[in-house]
């Protein structure tokens, strides 16, 4: 199968970059850029990666091109790479990555990818249904409790900036795999998980509001998922 070459290619990418490439070769990449002698070094090792997974030196020009596209990618990254846009470069910096590993083996292998999926109504179901649990959830949460939400003389941070939110879209994320997948009784080991780690925070609190605030926007959040989460289910059964 032509797949099995895109797979290669793949975790060739995979070692490179995320088992064998040091924090120390990112900092002098970061610091000295087109002048880092970590950033060829980077480049060789992915190419040597791929020699490895082929078992062969007959791929030369495909770890060449690969090789050479990543060094294009990693040389941009490190020219327009700012604390500010370091976590959203990151991103697109893998997001190209794989987009050239698949070039590559659409040119040297022939490789085809079917989208035929792109079409599927049961997709576009699922991916409504997980949009939906994300911030327009986070929205109706905040309209319905807004009149409840505790007030606090304390000016300090004591909690990380929108960690709440996340953790609620999150939440709601895997409620959502767990009841399509069948996996019921995962959502309790869910609940119970979060009622475990907000219990030292409330009992240390001594506030009832607060307690009472947490609990109706736990609960609110996992009943909203669960419901739409089983509306979806129903849809694409």
């Amino acid at each position: 199968m032509m797949e099995i070459f895109l797979i290669k290619l793949i975790i060739a990418h995979l070692i490179g970059d995320f088992f064998f490439q040091p924090t120390s070769w990112v900092k002098d990449k970061e610091r000295k850029k087109l002048k880092s002698g970590k950033l060829y070094l980077h480049v060789l090792v992915h190419i040597v990666l791929i020699f490895i997974v082929f078992l062969s030196f007959n791929v030369w020009k495909v770890a060449l091109s690969i090789g050479v596209l990543h060094l294009i990618i990693d040389a941009l990254k490190s020219l327009f790479q700012t604390k500010k846009n370091a976590r959203i470069l990151f991103f697109i910096d893998q997001v190209l990555h794989f987009s050239s590993i698949v070039l590559v083996w659409h040119i040297f292998y022939n490789g085809y990818l079917d989208i035929s999926f792109i079409n599927n109504t049961r997709n576009w179901i699922l991916i409504s249904g997980a949009l939906f649990l994300t911030m327009p959830t986070s929205i109706i949460m905040k309209v319905i409790i807004a009149k409840w939400l505790p007030e606090s003389d304390d000016e300090s941070p004591k909690s990380l900036q929108n960690a709440g939110k996340y953790i609620g879209i999150l939440e709601r994320a895997l409620i959502f795999v767990f009841i399509l997948t069948n996996h019921f009784e995962a959502v309790g080991f869910l609940l119970a998980a979060k009622s475990i780690f907000r219990f030292g925070d409330l009992k240390e609190a001594h506030d009832l509001k607060l307690t009472e605030y947490v609990l109706i926007g736990t609960l609110l959040s996992f009943g909203i998922a669960i419901v739409v989460s089983l509306i979806i289910m129903g849809l694409v059964a």
